[in-house]
Order: structure tokens, then C-alpha cells, then sequence
């Protein structure tokens, strides 16, 4: 499955536009219950004119929460933004910290959060667990679990450490490409002779 995952995405990578840790990390609070392509549009314009955690202080969060209205969560957001940023600032010299247990205790990063962070800023090997990975993990029995740090647990065991990063991406780009939520298109896989859920599916398209 991993090789044939890897055959399909060669290119598999981070969908968030980002030049830094910052703006990585910025980018994957925003990127909950929201799409990539809208967090890639918000953050164009927020970026060009809030590039560092100082430049975000000034601002209220309502004013913040202006700037990312467009996002789903977006006062939750602009709160959480804030507060990073202030902690950011005053703890870590504006830097965006490398250790897990950091990340985390900022507000708005979870787990899914800073694996990202840590694995795509950081070259950390790292699996975020997100609804794609979620849902395509378990369609494909690579993980057995609706708990997304039981699912990253059971990933982490059956995959090397070395591809954890690059198989997250490649189960993210094969959720947003062929297995989709709903109608995911079974027939088209390369996948499908490996797949419990899409002989399923093809099974019941055919009675």
C-alpha cells in the first residue's frame, strides 16, 4: 500500500502556503474546519502584513478576526492568534519553539498542530491525523480506530519512522483526490485490490 501510495503522489507535500515556522504554524491553527485554499488566500494578504508574531500584537481580535473572516472558527481563531503570539514573543524571542510539549501548550495547537508544524518546519518525523488521514487510514485497515491519537499510534507502529511524514501527505492528497468522504471513487483506485472498504463498495454498486 505505502509503495503504492508513493507511486501515485511522488509529489506529494504540505498544501499550506508558508516560508517559515511561523507562518506554518499560523497557517494550521487557521486550517481547521477550513480548507487549504482558503487558509492559501487569507494568509497571501496576512502575511504580507503581519509577517512576525511582534507585527500581530498591535491588533485587537476583533480587528484580527476581520483580517480571517472568510475562515470557519474565525473569532475562536483570532483569539487563540493572539495569545500564541504574545507567548511567542515574550517567552521564546518571537521563535517559534522545536520541542512538542511547547507547541502544545500554545493556544489553538493540538496534536494534529504540532505534528505539522514540527514535521514540515522542522524536518521532525512526525504523522498529523487529520480527517483525510483519519478516514483513509482505516478505510485501507492501516489503522483499526475513530480516535485520532489511537489512529497516529497504530500508524506510527506499521510505518517507518522515516516515511511517517511523506505517508501522512500521500494518505491527505489520496483523501482529497480519490477517497473522498462521500462518493469516493473506488473504481478509479490502484488501490482497490488492497482495500476492504472499496471491494465493499464496488461489491454493492454491482448487486
Amino acid at each position: 500500500m505505502l509503495e503504492t501510495l508513493a507511486e501515485l503522489y511522488p509529489d506529494a507535500h504540505c498544501e499550506l502556503n508558508f516560508r517559515n515556522p511561523f507562518e506554518l504554524l499560523i497557517a494550521t491553527i487557521l486550517s481547521a474546519q477550513s480548507t487549504d485554499r482558503q487558509v492559501n488566500i487569507v494568509t497571501k494578504s496576512l502575511f504580507s502584513k503581519y509577517p512576525t508574531p511582534e507585527d500581530f500584537l498591535p491588533l485587537t481580535e476583533e480587528e484580527l478576526a476581520e483580517e480571517i473572516r472568510g475562515l470557519g472558527l474565525y473569532r475562536n481563531k483570532s483569539k487563540n492568534i493572539l495569545a500564541t503570539c504574545r507567548i511567542l514573543v515574550q517567552q521564546y524571542g518571537g521563535q517559534v519553539p522545536k520541542k512538542r510539549s511547547q507547541l502544545e501548550a500554545l493556544p489553538g495547537v493540538g496534536r494534529k498542530t504540532a505534528n505539522v508544524v514540527l514535521s514540515n518546519a522542522f524536518d521532525v518525523p512526525a504523522l498529523a491525523v487529520d480527517t483525510h488521514v483519519q478516514r483513509v487510514a482505516n478505510r485501507l485497515a492501516l489503522a483499526d480506530s475513530d480516535n485520532p491519537l489511537e489512529t497516529e499510534r497504530q500508524l506510527t507502529k506499521r510505518i517507518p519512522r522515516k516515511d511517517w511524514t511523506l505517508t501522512h501527505h500521500r494518505l491527505i492528497w489520496h483523501g482529497r483526490r480519490v477517497c473522498a468522504a462521500r462518493n469516493p471513487k473506488c473504481h478509479q483506485c490502484d488501490l482497490l485490490p488492497l482495500c476492504w472498504h472499496g471491494k465493499n463498495q464496488v461489491g454493492d454498486q454491482t448487486h
